[in-house]
């Protein structure tokens, strides 16, 4: 009995110290002690983990490399917008599989086909079943000096939220840093 005993004391030192020792964003820290703690998620082994894989599953899906190009993710009244660039305007091999994916992700997402972002992040983004179901969203593909857009546009306020959530889930994924209003 008292093995037990002393074991289920281990355990709970552990997991307590477990705790304490992961950052403030860390999925697997517990709140209290977040506040003590003052760290941010980039500190947390698992976020650094799920963010390589993310980028080299991205690398992988879009055809191009993510420390070659720039992501952002951003949100309007009517949607919002895919935009990538590449980091070196003269990097043609870049910019002609950022306008090759993003050619490509019009057509499916206006299709309902969403599975690029289902490979990249192992998971449906939210926003994903709306979107899906929408016939009002409008999917346009425009070329930039150095890469593309993707313009997702709609009237329809359902629609406009599922988007946002969508490109808010992306901007996390990605750390871009986009606002987020």
């Amino acid at each position: 009995m008292k093995r037990i005993q002393l074991a289920m004391a281990v355990l709970a030192a552990l997991f307590a110290t477990a705790l304490i020792a992961q950052p403030a964003d860390c999925p697997m820290h517990h709140k209290a002690a977040a506040k003590a703690m003052h760290q941010s998620a980039a500190d947390c082994p698992m976020m650094k983990n799920h963010a390589a894989a993310v980028d080299q599953r991205g690398d992988a899906v879009m055809g191009f490399s993510h420390a070659k190009t720039t992501h952002h993710f951003l949100l309007s009244a009517t949607g919002g917008s895919i935009e990538v660039t590449a980091n070196d305007p003269k990097d043609e091999a870049s910019i002609l599989a950022i306008r090759s994916h993003l050619t490509a992700i019009a057509k499916q997402f206006g299709e309902g086909d969403f599975d690029a972002p289902m490979m990249v992040h192992e998971t449906m983004p939210p926003g994903v079943e709306t979107m899906k179901a929408s016939k009002a969203i409008r999917y346009e593909y425009e070329s930039l000096p150095a890469g593309g857009r993707v313009r997702l546009t709609t009237e329809d306020r359902q629609s406009i939220g599922a988007i946002h959530d969508f490109l808010r889930f992306q901007i996390e994924e990605h750390r871009t840093g986009d606002p987020t209003p």
